[in-house]
This record gives structure tokens, sequence and C-alpha cells, in this order.
């Protein structure tokens, strides 16, 4: 029985590219699926730091297409499919997913009731993800399972220390790095953040503002680590990456605003998750596979009607990722 919807929906959207003025609640028509197409009625939308970069227009100006406004913000979310264009065989009306409409012209966003999906950017939620998790996890879990294993290619018995492990790419990362087999050592900020990691399977954590971090991370590797992923630029980074041996491997992701400098004998690199097929196929893949479970930790929700406060929140101390709720 097809679903019903409603015609119009409640959206985030801009009129114009800017800053926080510009985001308004407006009321949409509600789009149509095309033959490659599936519509999904969000139930949660992933908020990060790439959406104020794409109101301020970055994403739109590496397009080839110009943008059409008014222009639904929102990169990333899960719900349930409720249309499916006639040439989809592998998804259904009913079905969980969660997607990516990252990088897309044009521009259909997940801050919305609804929002319509190319069949190559959605998939049925994986592993034991609920909406709220899966509407999370596709930039910040593409962006780890990159730097881990394309960037760093970090090897089974490896160690590897990660800076910001509290946070969105740093808690995934952890529990990524684990299914590799390789041994990690995670500076978070905050008490919350401690103890994350650490139930995430950290095999040792200590708090980023602490006077002693890299006196543990030297002890934890002695010979100096084999590899660090920096999720954050704030203070205390470059100190930390002392403790990395001689040919040491650093990644940091885009976004970082201060790269962190590096003594000589350290290889760095600054990178970016692409987002294609490939790269969200692999994280799922990785999800599933082996022992445990994988979590995608959502410290704080919001309603479309609180925008302000939820990019406001962008800037305060949170674990984890924060996201919009629907309904």
């Amino acid at each position: 029985m097809e679903h019903t919807r409603q015609s119009t929906m409640k959206a985030l959207a801009i009129d114009r590219f800017g800053g926080m003025d510009t985001v308004k609640t407006q009321e949409l028509p509600t789009p149509e699926p095309n033959s490659n197409q599936v519509l999904v009625k969000v139930e949660y939308a992933g908020i990060g730091f790439w959406d104020i970069a794409e109101r301020e227009g970055m994403f739109a100006a590496r397009q080839p297409k110009k943008p059409e406004f008014p222009y639904v913000l929102g990169s990333e979310g899960a719900g349930e499919v409720v249309a499916v264009g006639s040439g989809i065989q592998h998804l259904k009306e009913g079905d969980r997913v969660f997607g990516l409409s990252i990088g897309r012209m044009p521009k259909s966003g997940f801050f919305a009731e609804y929002v319509v999906l190319d069949a190559d950017r959605v998939w049925p939620l994986p592993g034991e993800l609920d909406t709220i998790q899966a509407g999370t996890l596709p930039v910040d879990g593409a962006t780890a399972v990159r730097g881990l294993r394309d960037i760093l290619k970090l090897r089974k018995g490896e160690s590897l220390m990660i800076f910001g492990a509290g946070g969105g790419i740093g808690h995934m990362a952890i529990q990524f790095a684990k299914k590799m087999g390789v041994r990690v050592f995670s500076i978070a900020s905050g008490e919350d953040g401690v103890e994350l990691a650490r139930r995430l399977g950290s095999d040792q954590v200590v708090e980023g503002h602490s006077d002693n971090f890299v006196n543990k991370a030297k002890e934890f590797a002695p010979e100096g680590f084999d590899a660090a992923l920096v999720t954050s630029g704030k203070k205390g980074a470059e100190e930390a990456l002392t403790a990395l041996r001689n040919g040491g491997r650093t990644a940091y992701p885009n976004g970082i605003k201060s790269a962190p400098q590096v003594r000589s004998g350290i290889s760095i690199q600054n990178f970016n998750a692409d987002y294609d097929k490939q790269i969200m196929d692999d994280m799922i893949q990785w999800i599933q596979s082996g022992s445990g479970s994988f979590e995608v930790k959502v410290d704080k929700t919001f309603s479309l009607d609180q925008a302000a406060e939820a990019l406001k929140a962008l800037e305060e101390h949170y674990i984890g990722r924060i996201a919009f709720k629907m309904r």
C-alpha cells in the first residue's frame, strides 16, 4: 500500500548563501522521486561543521550547475522509504534506510521532513544501528575509514594515537581501528569523552587537558607511535605528536582550521573522504564484520525550529554527534 504523504513539508532552507540569518524554516513542496530515486521520510539528520560551509556556498561553488533556491540544507540522515522509482529493485516502501546527499546538485537536503535520494546514495540500516545512529554515521564514518585504511594504511599490531577521540570521527575511528587489530591510545576532551572512548574499546584513554597526557602516550608506545589520526585542531595536538616514532604517519581530515606541525621524519597528510559509493559500501562492511557491535554516539538532538541552537551547539562541548529529530 502506498504511503500517504503530505503535498508540502517543513524544511530548513536558504534563499541565498550567507550567515545564520539566511536560514529559515519554510513550507516547501514535497519532492517527487524520478525512476532512479527514492523518497525517504526523514526521522533524524546529522548536524556537522560542513553544514555551515554548505550554508555559506562552499559546496555549490565546486559544482558545475548553478544552485537552485530555496536550497534545503542537510547532508546525511535516516528514515523510512515511502516511494520508490520504477527503476529500483533493491529497495521497497517501508525499508529503514540511511543516506548521503553531500555535494549533490540540485540539492535535496536532509533538514526536511522528506528527502529525495539517488539510488546509489541510500543503504539499508547497517548492523544493529537504529535510525538516530545511522542518520549521523555517513560523513564521519566514511572519513574515519578513509583516514585509517587509505591514508595511514594501518596494519594489524600497529599503535595508533587518536587526538579528539570523543568527537564524531574520533569515536568511530576507535571502533574501526580495533576491528583492524590496532592498539589504540585515545586523547579525549572531558570526562564524558574519556568514558566514551574507554567504553568503545580504546586500550588506553587520557583527558586532553591533563598535564601528563604526553608522558602517558610515551609509556603506551615507548618506541613511538606508528600513526596518529588528528580529528581536532585544538591546542595540544602538536605536543601529542611528539610521541610518534621516526617514520610515523599522521593524517588529519579537511575542516581542521589549523594544520598540526610535525618534526622532520614524520609524514603528515590532509585528506577528504570523497564519500563515493565504494567507501560507503566498505564502511558498512566494516561495521557488520567481526565480533562486537558498533555504536554511533548521539549526544544531543534538536527540532528544526531550534536551528540556531543546534548550530551554536557545534561550537560547544559535546561528545559524538548532534542531530535534528524530525518527529
